[in-house]
Order: structure tokens, then sequence, then C-alpha cells
């Protein structure tokens, strides 16, 4: 038996995993069969004196693979800090458990393919950003906890926390079903957060950041655009900026997400593949569904739409500015700017002719705060939400201004140079990097800017080599990456009895032919260069023949580039467009 101490111990037999809150003082343990899979509670008496004990820091869940149910533990954390007395913690390591004792019931291909999801969950679980709290719901905005009921506060933190941004949801759906049980389980959000103590003209304050990623229609960059049928959009992220200072907490929030209606790019070998508009769906509905869930969670909508107003961009801008003012609801308002157009040439100051166009706005938004007596002062009214292609490297910046802004109104105090230091020291820099690791897997373009308010040639040139390391993720790991979300997040069952696995595609010939033409016609162009032949014309002659049949090859391949990218083989068609 595993008794996994939980702060807990893990107990393990070969019967059964036991799991033991070791700092409550509970007489409760959890017992979970290892050849039933039924989870029930039993007490610290019933653990065989005979179990192997580790310690563990939470239950992620269980999760059914080929080989059979896999029990996944946290078993390393990290302090972030604390938000008003209750510990964050940043995990930083899981273990996989299998249920069963033996993989000999399995054929050599399931167990590949047992191999391959396994590593599919080892690379989520790799990714930096996941984390969680035992007493306090990191799911939901200051303003959401100060307006709820009595019996809300009585809820388990697993029952009460927003699924959005539960990225072990699908986990935990056992543990969900048992409300006995429910304390045992740990909801763990992923995204960013940081928390710094400040001081400014002797006001000593804590300002902390928490950005929340929504694991509806999450994925990665080329390969999640747009929204999905009940409107929820693609790289959604919340983020919130909350201010402690004697007593009273302030909180301004932001969201971003994917242009909201039915829209694809999928990546083909290009540098940047064109924006294909849905023409066979109805984008009114989802659009609508969309802006009402956010209406519902954050009042009247402010849209900042940073894309090119010309080029492969701008139809998307003219959709999304159509649908606007066809939807006719007085609680959305849309803001085009062109930002590459406006800051061209390094002439990053004219982003304040946006700040001055959104002050007024931001005014009316306000952000929420409540005394030192938990009385609430004002409530935040609306939310900027904001959007580029990615929802990363534009977003970002404009997301840092206002929050300075934001910032400035809450502590009353002109605070751009603390702010600065702010940057320069972890902050909205460091969020946007974990953002667009988390979708792009790269850290975020512009940080120079976020991070120093200035633009600089080094944070050009450092742009150039993250689109490089972009440019290849995209096109030749990106569905790996895919597959291994649509797995976590559940959109994907591993069917143990499934004849055939989707992980077993054959590719056509021309994927190893024309790669290898290629090569070989370059190489010999190359070798004809340096080995000249008898006359100038002959060595021409040769030249232009393999120069000639490399670059017909290359331009097949390119002609062909979705043949050739690593795409999602788990979930298909609805997920793409």
């Amino acid at each position: 038996s595993l008794v996994l101490a939980y702060q807990t111990s893990k107990h393990i037999t070969p019967e059964k995993f036991y799991v033991e809150a070791c700092d409550d003082g509970a007489d409760d343990v959890l017992a979970i069969d290892r050849v039933s899979t039924e989870v029930t509670l039993t007490v610290k008496k019933d653990v065989p004196p005979s179990a192997v004990t580790r310690p563990i820091y939470g239950i992620l869940g269980t999760i059914r693979l080929v080989a059979g149910t896999y029990l996944i533990v946290i078993t390393k954390k990290k302090k972030v800090g604390e938000i008003f007395s209750h510990a964050i913690w940043k995990a930083t390591d899981f273990d996989i458990l299998s249920y069963k004792k033996t993989m000999l019931h399995l054929t050599d291909i399931q167990l590949q393919d047992n191999k391959v999801f396994l590593s599919m969950l080892n690379h989520v679980l790799s990714v930096d950003g996941f984390y969680f709290s035992t007493t306090y719901d990191l799911t939901h905005t200051l303003q959401r906890l100060a307006n709820t009921s009595p019996e809300f506060q009585e809820m388990s933190l697993l029952e009460r926390a927003d699924p959005r941004f539960v990225w072990n949801g699908h986990l935990l759906r056992e543990f969900a079903a048992q409300p006995e049980i429910h304390r045992f389980a740990t909801p763990v959000m992923h995204g960013f957060i940081t928390m710094h103590s400040c001081s400014i003209n002797g006001k000593c304050f804590d300002w902390l950041l928490v950005s929340r990623r929504s694991c509806f229609r999450a994925g990665v960059r080329y390969y999640v655009r747009g929204i999905d049928s009940e409107g929820h959009a693609a790289n959604f992220v919340e983020t919130e900026q909350i201010v402690h200072y004697k007593g009273s907490k302030a909180s301004f929030v932001q969201t971003r997400g994917s242009i909201p209606f039915f829209w694809s790019q999928r990546p083909n070998l290009k540098y940047k593949p064109k924006p294909q508009i849905s023409k066979s769906v109805n984008h009114m509905d989802g659009f609508q569904r969309h802006f009402d869930s956010q209406i519902i969670s954050y009042g009247k909508q402010m849209i900042v739409n940073l894309v090119n107003q010309k080029g492969s961009e701008k139809p998307l801008e003219q959709t999304f500015a159509k649908m606007v003012n066809s939807m006719a609801n007085g609680m959305v308002r849309y803001i085009a700017f062109d930002f590459h157009k406006e800051c061209s040439r390094m002439r990053w100051d004219r982003l304040q002719i946006l700040m001055d166009q959104l002050a007024e706005q931001q005014d009316e938004f306000s952000y929420f705060l409540v005394d030192s007596d938990g009385k609430i002062v004002t409530q935040q009214e609306g939310i900027f939400r904001s959007n580029c292609m990615d929802c990363l490297d534009r977003t970002n910046v404009i997301q840092s201004l206002l929050a300075r802004r934001s910032l400035q109104a809450q502590l009353q105090v002109n605070i751009s140079f603390l702010f600065n230091k702010l940057e320069e020291a972890f902050s909205w820099a460091d969020n946007a990097n974990a953002c667009a690791k988390q979708y792009a897997g790269t850290g975020a373009l512009k940080t120079d800017y976020t991070r120093t308010g200035k633009r600089t040639q080094w944070g050009l040139i450092m742009d150039g080599w993250n689109s490089l390391i972009r440019y290849y993720k995209n096109n030749f790991s990106d569905g790996f990456r895919q597959d291994a979300i649509d797995l976590f997040l559940g959109n994907y069952s591993v069917d143990e009895v499934e004849p055939a696995s989707p992980l077993h595609v054959k590719k056509d010939w021309k994927f190893l032919a024309l790669p290898i033409i290629m090569v070989v016609a370059f190489s010999m162009c190359i070798i004809c260069l340096l080995m000249a032949g008898d006359t100038w014309t002959e060595t021409l002659a040769y030249v232009l023949f393999w120069g000639s049949a490399s670059f017909g090859t290359f331009a097949i391949i390119l002609y062909n580039g979705k043949d050739f990218v690593d795409a999602p083989k788990l979930v298909q068609k609805e997920k793409m467009d």
C-alpha cells in the first residue's frame, strides 16, 4: 500500500493507496482500491504497517490510459507567498502512479501507446505555472469572493472553484462526485502569480499579480484560435492586480482572449499563415454566447483590438467591428488601435494616444476596493478585454499600461518611478513570459518595454530569436503539445479497447521522400560549386541543375506545407476550426 502522507502521507500496498492528512489532526484516511478503483474513507488504524510511506502535497486526480488508471500527485512545492495570511504554493514536481502492478497484459503496441500518453501528461506537468492553496480560493477575484453567500463560504474549495480556472477539473471528476472526500482533492490553477512588498514615500503595501488561464478551449498558438460553439475563447486569461494597503484591499481585473468568432490559422511552414474566417457557420451565436457570459462575470465590456488594420489581419478587425455593431449591446464597446502601425520605427510614445482614449472609460469602470473594516467602498463596473492575434505580446503591453494607471489611482500618488522599479524586478514582464510560454512555447516579445518602459535594440534582437524558436515549435512540435493538453483536460479519453489508436497515422510517401531529395540536391549544388568542372559552363550547368532541383523540391514542400507540420492526432476537426 502507498501511504501518501498528505503533507500529506501516501502509503502504498499492492492492493491500495492510502492518503493521510498529516497536519489537521483528523483520523480520516483516503483509501483508493488499485483493482476496483473505488475511493473510500477509512481510519489510520486500517493502514497496514507494511505499507511504503511517501510524503505528497496534494492529489491532482486520476486518469485512465491504455494500461489502466493512474493517480497523479504533487511531490514538490515552492511557497510563492501569502494572500491575506493564506499560503500560496507553486507545484514544482509530480508523480504519476499506476494502479496496475504489472504491464504483462499489454501488447507491444499498447505498451508503446501507453508510453506516449504518459509522456504527454509529463509534458503538460513540466510547463511552469501550476498553483494551489489548501485554504484560499485562487480561482475567484476579490470582487467575486466579496459578493458571495454564506452557503458559498461553507463549500469545499473544489465545489466553489470557478470551473474555468481549475486545470485538474477533469482529473478530479471522481472526487467531485463524493463530497465527503473533497478535502483530499486539490483544485489547481494554471497561469502566473507573483507578490511583492513595496514602499513609496513611507507607504508600505503588498502588490500581487494573478493570471488565471482558462481550461476551456485551451491549447497552443496556431491550433486553437477564435471560439468554440459554447462561446469559450482561445487563450482566455483573467489577470487581477491586487494592492493590500493598511488593511484595505484594491483589485483591478482585465481579460484577454482570442477574437471571438470562428476562425483558424493552421501552421503550413510559412512564417505567418493566413488567417481563415469560417464561411460555413453562424458566427453570431457563439459571439453572443461569449459576450453574454463575459457580461455576467464582469459587467460592461471594453474591447481593445490591437491587430493590424491592413494585410492578412485586416479582415479579422473588420469582422470584429461589424459583429459588435450588429449585436448592438450597450454593455459592449469597441476600440481598434493598429499597434504595429502606430508604434512603428520605435515610436512607442504613441501608445499614449490609446491610453488617452481609454482614460475616461477606465475611470468609469473604477476598481474594486474594500476598506480595513471589510466594507465595500467601490466595485469594478466593467472590464477591458484586450486582444491581438495571439493575445500575448501587444496585449501584454497595453494591459501593463492600464494596470499602471489603476495602481496610480488606488494609491493616489504618482507611482511611475515605483512601477518602473516593479517592472525591472519581476511583474508584468514575467507575467507576459509565463502566458507566452504556456500558449506559444517561448517567452513573450516586447518585454523590454513592459520591463523598463523603453524599447531597445537588444529587445528587438531577443524578439527575433524568440520568433525563430516559435516558428520551429509551432510547425514541428505543437501537434504533440496540443494532444498533451487535450488528454490532460479530458477533451480526449483513452479507450482501452479501441482497435486503432489515433497515435498511429501513416505518413504519405512525400513526407519522407521530398525532404531527402531537397537535402541531396542542395548538397550536390554546394559540391559542384566547391569542385569546379573542366569549364565554367559545365560547372554552371551542374549548379543550375541541382540548384533548380533543390529549389523546386522546396517549393513543392512549401505548397504542401500542412502535410509537413506536426499536427494534433487526438482531437480532430472540431478543435481545429
